[in-house]
């Protein structure tokens, strides 16, 4: 069935938040920092290790670094464009439609969860090389690993956060569920050298997801997301 990874993907979500919600009320406010504090180290190690995979290679003369020059261009290019669309805010108003929708209108955090937790459980290569494998040739494995993942990452961040991370499975499904359908298109324009691209400038975004965590509102990170899109565009230049 295609489309079914983004639907595991998307339960997974549901099920970790929920777990998390659970759990968070019976744990102190004290402790729920600490959580979120660990789950901010967590993501940010998980960016820094995408990053530095795509950005180091063994030469016989030991570690080697590159992407520079497509790092600087991407992350610049993406964050003026998107500061110029200012994504952020749409995405916040997105989620203050949500939290009337749902009956969360007096949860003063819901619009921060679900942004923070959106923009982590979103970006990254499985995300889009997971719905293209799913739309060509029905293999949602890769996204049913992905979604193991991101249900324990939205079960740390509801418990911290709140109930708005939970409502991040409804941009993974939009997402995710946009490029399976268009997954014949995008299979030969997504290159290994493209994907290698999207992977280290989303990764080097999924860790400012983290920065934010401890020192909020450090980076508008909704506004840089056309960067991944500048990257995967790089490799054809």
């Amino acid at each position: 069935m295609v489309g079914l990874g983004t639907l595991i993907n998307m339960g997974l979500i549901v099920v970790g938040g929920l777990v998390g919600m659970v759990g968070g009320r019976f744990i102190t406010p004290r402790i729920q920092d600490g959580l979120m504090k660990a789950a901010a180290v967590c993501v940010m190690f998980v960016g820094l290790a995408g990053a530095m995979q795509q950005m180091l290679a063994v030469s016989g003369a030991g570690l080697t670094s590159g992407g520079t020059m497509r790092m600087l261009i991407s992350l610049a290019g993406g964050t003026v464009i998107g500061e110029a669309a200012d994504l952020e805010r749409w995405m916040e108003h997105f989620g203050e439609w949500l939290k009337a929708k749902t009956g969360n209108a007096r949860d003063g955090g819901f619009v921060n969860a679900f942004v923070t937790c959106s923009l982590t459980v979103c970006i990254g290569a499985m995300a889009v090389v997971g719905a293209i494998q799913d739309g060509v040739a029905g293999d949602w494995s890769m996204l049913a690993l992905k979604g193991a993942l991101d249900c324990v990452i939205v079960c740390v961040m509801s418990a911290s956060l709140g109930r708005g991370a939970i409502f991040s499975a409804i941009p993974v499904g939009i997402f995710q569920g946009a490029i399976t359908l268009a997954a014949h298109a995008l299979e030969g324009v997504m290159t290994t050298a493209a994907v290698n691209g999207l992977s280290m400038v989303g990764a080097i975004l999924i860790f400012c997801v983290g920065v934010n965590l401890i020192w909020p509102k450090t980076f508008r990170v909704a506004n840089m997301l056309p960067s991944v899109f500048i990257a995967a565009l790089l490799a054809f230049v």
